[in-house]
C-alpha cells in the first residue's frame, strides 16, 4: 500500500482475530445494543404518550435519548458484522459517513446536557417565568439549533480530516473510523489540521462545559437558600440524573482524548473508545428511570397498556 496514491478501503482492525473472541464481542455487542435500544426506545414512547412528561425538561430527555440510538446505530452493527463475518473492510465514503456520524450525535449530546442545565436552572431559579421562557416554540427552536449546530461541526471536521491523503497503511486499529487513528496512518502534513481541530473543539466543549458549571453554581446557590429540607431534596433530585449522566460522557470523553500520549496504548485506546462511544448511551436511560420518578410512573403504565 506504501507504493500506492492512496487508499480506497480501510481494515478496521477491532478488538481480536481469535474466532472464539470474536463470538463472544459479537454477543456482548448485541447485548448491548438490545439494551441501549430497549431502553431510549421506551423513554421516547414513554415522554411521547404520557401527557404529565409533556414538559421541556422531558422533551429534551427524548431528543438525547434519540440521539443515543443514533450514536449506537452508527457504530455497533458494524462492529457486530465485523465480529460475525470477520470481514473487516469499510469504504472510503463508510469511514467518512462514520466522522462525520459521532461527531454529530456526540456534538448534539453535549448540546443537549447543556440545554439540559439551563432547563434546570430556569425550573429552580425563576419558576415563575418557567412556561414563559421555555415555551414549546422556544423549545423547538433551541432543539433545532443544537442539531444543526452539531452538523455543521461535524462537517467541518470531517471535511478537514479527509482532505488527508491516506497512503501509508489502510488498517485502523480501532473497531470504528476514529480521527486519532487516521491521523496515524495519515502521509499528509496534519499539523495545521490538527491545530483546527484542537482549537473548535476546545472553543464548543469549554463552552458547554463553562454553561453547565455556571447554571449549576446559581442553581446550587439558590437551593441552598430554600428554607426547608424536603424543598432541597426535592430539588436536588431533579438535578441529579442530568449531573449523573453529563459528569459519565465528559469524563469518558476527556479520558479518550486528553490523556497523555504515555498512557496510550492499543488496550486503551479500544477501552477509552467503548467509554465515550457505548458507554453513556447505554447508561443513561437507565440514569433517568432509576432517578425520575416521573419517567418510572410514566413507562409502568406504558407496559400496563
Amino acid at each position: 500500500m506504501a507504493n500506492q496514491s492512496t487508499v480506497t478501503e480501510f481494515l478496521l482492525m477491532g478488538f481480536s482475530d481469535d474466532c472464539d473472541m470474536q463470538i463472544l464481542y459479537f454477543v456482548m455487542f448485541l447485548v448491548i445494543y438490545v439494551l441501549a435500544l430497549t431502553g431510549n426506545f421506551l423513554l421516547v414512547v414513554a415522554v411521547i404518550l404520557n401527557h404529565h412528561l409533556h414538559a421541556p425538561m422531558y422533551f429534551f430527555l427524548a431528543n438525547l435519548s434519540f440521539s443515543d440510538v443514533c450514536f449506537l446505530s452508527t457504530l455497533i452493527p458494524k462492529a457486530m458484522a465485523i465480529s460475525l463475518t470477520n470481514n473487516r473492510l469499510i469504504s472510503y465514503a463508510g469511514c467518512a459517513a462514520q466522522v462525520f456520524s459521532v461527531f454529530t450525535f456526540g456534538g448534539s449530546e453535549l448540546a443537549l446536557l447543556t440545554i439540559m442545565a439551563y432547563d434546570r436552572y430556569v425550573a429552580i431559579c425563576h419558576p415563575l417565568q418557567y412556561r414563559l421562557i421555555l415555551n414549546w416554540d422556544a423549545c423547538m427552536q433551541i432543539a433545532a439549533a443544537s442539531w444543526l449546530t452539531s452538523m455543521i461541526h461535524a462537517l467541518l471536521q470531517t471535511v478537514i480530516v479527509f482532505q488527508w491523503k491516506f497512503c501509508r497503511s489502510y488498517r485502523i486499529e480501532q473497531f470504528f473510523c476514529d480521527i486519532p487513528q487516521l491521523q496515524k496512518i495519515s502521509c499528509s502534513d496534519t499539523r495545521i489540521s490538527q491545530i483546527l481541530i484542537l482549537v473548535v473543539g476546545i472553543f464548543i466543549d469549554s463552552f458547554c462545559c463553562g454553561f453547565i458549571f455556571a447554571s449549576y453554581g446559581y442553581i446550587f446557590s439558590a437551593v441552598l437558600k430554600v428554607p426547608s429540607v424536603q424543598g432541597r431534596y426535592r430539588a436536588f433530585s431533579t438535578c441529579t440524573p442530568h449531573l449523573m449522566v453529563f459528569s459519565l460522557f465528559l469524563s469518558s470523553a476527556v479520558f479518550a482524548y486528553v490523556r497523555p500520549q504515555s498512557l496510550s496504548s492499543h488496550t486503551l485506546d479500544l477501552l477509552s473508545a467503548v467509554l465515550y462511544t457505548v458507554l453513556p448511551p447505554l447508561l443513561n436511560p437507565f440514569i433517568y428511570s432509576f432517578r425520575s420518578k416521573d419517567v418510572q410512573k410514566g413507562v409502568r403504565g406504558m407496559l400496563k397498556k
